[in-house]
């Protein structure tokens, strides 16, 4: 199973229907070194030689952790591997998560980044919308679109982007894909303790219109505590963890979802590879609607 990105532009991007999310090889609270950093080189290895081939990072990971790890273990990269970033938020030494979204705070993200994964451009670039606050967002999009046309950027997408906002941005530019909070379990806005993240359900259908790919993340971290019993039956039936039949709901939910689910470790890693080889029937989404 595949998925383009931007497949209306010059350059469209395809790649393979389940991704890998780098977060979980930062240390606690998305803070600092791994605990295990052989581990979390070989995570990386061993997914891009079992044909994942759409990473996603940002250098507020750790800090700069995720991006020099993809780089150590991965550079020169292969091609046809798509390395995704997000700029417009940032870490604060108490290790909350603040905007960092002005246009100078915006263009030095991506120079960093582009520094710390040894690329020329980043193919994928999401703007992590923090609420507007004293940055419009067409102020945000026009400083992502100005590096777009400096060739620094590829594509340009949106993260954490309510209906209202993408909508806004589908007026401003081109959107590539947006990344939101979503699993069967987890569909609408959450509360976390760094503001709200908006649901999935709530801009899959804008994407669906627009042949943008939806891109879920936390989908295994929020959801899963709360799913109920018709994932755990699900799961049964299929011999299956509750977290392989998520992976599995959401490839069958829409052509237009690429999860992205993140690990630290090797077995859970090959556990999620093997979620995208689960076949749902019409049956099985019935039941878990």
């Amino acid at each position: 199973m595949t998925i383009t990105i931007a497949q209306h532009s010059a350059h469209p991007l395809t790649v393979n229907r389940l991704g890998y999310g780098t977060m979980r090889l930062t240390g606690l609270q998305i803070w600092g070194e791994p605990a295990n950093r052989g581990e979390a080189l070989e995570i990386l290895k061993i997914a891009v030689g079992a044909g994942v081939n759409f990473l996603d990072t940002a250098d507020y990971y750790g800090e700069d952790v995720t991006n020099r790890l993809i780089a150590e273990a991965l550079h020169p990269y292969s091609p046809g591997l798509v390395i995704c970033t997000k700029v417009g938020a940032t870490r604060r030494p108490d290790k909350s998560w603040v905007p960092y979204n002005s246009p100078e705070n915006l263009r030095a993200s991506i120079e960093n980044n582009l520094r710390t994964l040894k690329q020329e451009q980043i193919q994928l670039v999401h703007l992590r919308l923090m609420g507007h606050g004293a940055v419009p967002l067409a102020e945000q999009l026009g400083a992502m679109y100005e590096m777009q046309q400096e060739g620094k950027i590829l594509h340009v997408g949106l993260s954490n982007a309510t209906r209202a906002e993408l909508e806004e941005g589908l007026q401003l530019g081109p959107i590539a894909t947006v990344e939101n909070m979503y699993g069967y379990a987890q569909r609408t806005t959450v509360q976390l303790p760094h503001g709200a993240n908006p649901g999935g359900e709530e801009v899959l259908d804008l994407c669906e219109q627009h042949g943008i790919p939806l891109i879920p993340f936390f989908s295994l971290v929020h959801g899963l505590p709360n799913a109920g019993d018709k994932l755990a039956a699900i799961a049964r039936k299929h011999h299956a963890s509750e977290a392989q039949i998520n992976i599995a709901w959401l490839l069958h939910k829409s052509p237009w979802i690429l999860p992205i689910p993140g690990t630290s470790s090797l077995a859970h890693l090959r556990e999620n590879i093997q979620a995208a080889h689960i076949q749902l029937s019409t049956e099985d989404m019935a039941f878990l609607a």
